[in-house]
């Protein structure tokens, strides 16, 4: 009551308006003091692997932003050899480990569009015709893997859907961004928090909340993270998914104070997508990759299914931890007249495999189809003379594309 009187006085000149404001100032940090608890959000967090995981444990920690948090993932399924193991979302299990509400979709893709989300993200339609989401409602998705229909949208506000992505958009839009700056070779990635949309304005295209490059926020407080040679797919996910986590946790914190901020994507049309991986990107024909590319996209898909070349003789062989040669030697480079020749060098007791651009390959163990794993002596020691360039018990293998087996059959 002393406040309203205050302000009430009428004092004259500058000092009253700066008393003035100071009230104003303190009766507002009163309401945000009060008011904080029903501010703090009620999160549906849809994910399912291993990067999700890691996110939502950042989530977890930041018990400032949230009051609760319900987990949406993709159902078990029955995997291998008729059905006989059943693989569960990872996200799912640490869900559980945290005493989280867990929901799961439909097997069927067509009916997640009428999925309908659990309360109190939903509203009764007859009840409110127009209903509005309540603005403490918050939609994460983070590594989900599918898309979410229009009427799940709709159910939060417009700033109130966040995507965690891993890539430095625009580049890269798409499933598996990850993968694709490792093939390509890229020197560095990000990770942006951006606002969700839908999807005929684009897959990924929603403006960006936060990001870890500089370059796309006026804040730089997130350098870029370089791509070492050494990185495959689980330890860049890894990384990219703990700092995609803090980001997160750091745009809702801003939420919650009032400051935050958005900006649009850049336009780049011709800016890298990242379409799902296939079989077909472990498939190498040696006529079109550098040997920089088969590494590449070993480290970012071997973890799913190794690289493999095609021999003569219609037979897949696997390359297992195969490295880019940069000493190329002398007695090597005289004995592979062409791409996808390859010889065992003694000294380095790895196949040397000549790629496009007049690269080299270093392939220190295969695998042949229906075979065992050996080292790259063991499997030389029985190479036939048909898997050879000219056929004989000298010279080099011979690989050929894959999609001239296919012709031939």
């Amino acid at each position: 009551m002393a406040a309203k009187s205050v302000t009430r006085r009428p004092i004259p000149g500058h000092r009253a308006q700066r008393r003035h404001r100071a009230l104003n100032s303190l009766s507002l940090l009163s309401l945000r003091l009060y008011s904080s608890t029903s501010d703090l959000f009620d999160i549906l967090f849809f994910g399912r692997d291993e990067f999700s995981c890691l996110v939502l444990q950042q989530l977890l920690t930041a018990k400032d932003v949230w009051q609760d948090i319900q987990i949406v993932t993709q159902p078990d399924t029955k995997v291998g050899r008729r059905g006989s193991k059943l693989s569960v979302s990872p996200l799912k299990l640490l869900a559980e480990d945290a005493r989280l509400q867990v929901h799961t979709i439909p097997h069927v893709r067509s009916e997640f569009r009428t999925w309908k989300a659990p309360p109190p993200f939903t509203f009764d339609t007859d009840a409110r015709p127009n209903p509005t989401p309540a603005p403490n409602h918050l939609l994460v998705t983070a590594s989900f893997g599918r898309i979410l229909p229009n009427p799940l949208l709709a159910l939060f506000l417009p700033t109130r859907r966040l995507n965690v992505h891993p890539s430095l958009l625009p580049l890269y839009r798409g499933p598996a961004p990850i993968q694709h700056a490792l093939i390509d070779g890229r020197r560095e990635t990000g990770v942006c928090v951006i606002e969700m949309t839908e999807r005929k304005k684009g897959i990924d295209s929603g403006a960006i909340w936060r990001s870890e490059r500089m370059a796309c926020l006026p804040s730089r407080q997130y350098p870029p993270v370089g791509i070492p040679d050494t990185a495959d797919f689980p330890t860049l996910r890894d990384s990219l998914a703990r700092t995609g986590g803090q980001l997160l946790v750091s745009v809702l914190r801003d939420m919650l104070a009032g400051k935050d901020t958005r900006i649009p994507q850049p336009v780049d049309p011709d800016a890298p997508r990242a379409p799902l991986i296939t079989a077909e990107h472990s498939m190498i024909d040696f006529r079109t990759m550098t040997a920089s590319r088969v590494v590449g996209t070993h480290r970012a898909i071997s973890h799913q299914k190794p690289m493999a070349a095609m021999l003569k003789i219609g037979r897949t062989l696997q390359l297992h931890n195969p490295c880019v040669l940069t000493e190329v030697y002398a007695d090597i480079k005289n004995h592979l007249p062409t791409e996808g020749t390859a010889k065992f060098h003694p000294p380095s007791g790895a196949i040397v495999i000549r790629c496009a651009e007049n690269t080299y390959l270093s392939v220190p163990q295969v695998r042949q189809q229906d075979r065992h794993l050996l080292k790259a002596k063991e499997w030389w020691n029985g190479v036939k003379p048909e898997m050879r360039l000219t056929e004989g018990l000298e010279g080099p293998v011979h690989f050929v594309p894959f999609d001239s087996v296919t012709r031939k059959r």
